[in-house]
């Protein structure tokens, strides 16, 4: 299945992001305004700039919609507050619905603050990250449920975005888990696509997209050695894709273990988000029925642009199109 084939099918698509859905600020700063604060004596840190883009679960709905998926929206969890009002803007500004979060009173959206030198664009100051410390109340918990079950028959593609880095998780709890566990096998004809920082191996019956890193840790974690084979038995899947940047992907099926290289790009601009893009891309090429290797490379394929660009970047058809001549 060819590039132009994939995307041609992707517009027949519609497809829901399902966890951690973030607001990325990305504030330019000027070291000339750092004068003391009068209170204090500590320098300020002089903002004269900003932008705001979804951000974690926020990020692989931006590279979907991006790629010409014909319905993309969210389902997470927001605060009552200014950041959750950013986020649901960025979200509508790219055609992304937004309507299935949920609001939660007394909850602060998670948020990514990320400074950089105005002079330069670079990124050199420590972020500031608003982060929540508890976990979900039961009551905004059940609305999760309740709205993945209502809402689940719209979409073909369920990509689950784990991205809390917390003990406690964020977004996904394990009743979401539990849930997720049991639509997937009742909904075959749908794709299901788990990305989990660090709770790979507690997912069940879905295809699960760990890097070599986090796929390491969970079999560590789950079994205490390193085996990819025994890594897909343990999550009870049919696919397990372990992506290892520029050195292509793993993929792992009960019938062995394929390596689909990639052409490794030489000095990206910015790597980050490229998971996220190789996750939209893979999981739309799995849905229009393409082979897991024609995935694997499609969702390369997307990453490969998209890490050529600032910040949190998305790949279109026409540069995806572009690309594959250029390949050729």
């Amino acid at each position: 299945m060819t590039t132009a084939e994939i995307l041609a099918k992707i517009r027949n698509l519609s497809a829901l992001v399902v966890g951690d859905i973030c607001l990325d600020r990305w504030c330019m700063y000027d070291p000339s305004l750092a004068e003391p604060s009068r209170e204090t004596n500590i320098p300020r840190i002089g903002v004269v700039s900003g932008v705001v883009t979804p951000g974690a679960g926020g990020t692989v709905a931006n590279n979907l919609a991006a790629l010409g998926t014909g319905k993309v929206a969210v389902l997470g969890v927001i605060g009552d507050d200014g950041h959750g009002h950013e986020l649901k803007k960025a979200l509508r500004a790219r055609g992304i619905g937004s309507d299935h979060l949920v609001e939660a009173p007394g909850m602060q959206t998670f948020t990514y603050t990320k400074l950089m030198d105005v002079r330069n664009g670079v990124e050199d100051l420590p972020r500031v990250d608003f982060v929540n410390a508890s976990p979900l109340l039961p009551e905004v918990e059940r609305q999760v449920l309740d709205r993945l079950q209502l809402v689940i028959e719209n979409f073909d593609v369920v990509v689950v975005s784990d991205q809390a880095e917390t003990h406690q998780g964020g977004v996904v709890t394990p009743a979401v888990r539990d849930l997720i566990a049991e639509l997937a096998p009742a909904y075959p004809e749908k794709i299901f696509f788990v990305d989990s920082r660090m709770r790979i191996e507690h997912f069940r019956r879905v295809i699960v997209k760990p890097n070599h890193d986090e796929a390491q840790a969970a079999c560590m974690r789950a079994f205490g050695a390193i085996s990819y084979p025994r890594l897909l038995r343990h999550v009870e899947g049919k696919l397990l894709i372990v992506t290892h940047g520029g050195d292509g992907v793993l993929l792992v099926t009960p019938s062995g273990e394929t390596w689909v290289k990639t052409k490794k790009v030489e000095n990206p601009v910015d790597i980050c988000g490229a998971g996220d893009s190789f996750t939209a891309g893979a999981a739309l090429a799995l849905a229009v029925e393409a082979s897991p290797a024609v995935a694997a490379r499609f969702g390369n394929q997307v990453a490969s642009i998209t890490i050529m660009k600032k910040g949190t970047g998305t790949a279109s058809p026409a540069e995806l199109l572009a690309h594959e001549d250029a390949r050729d």
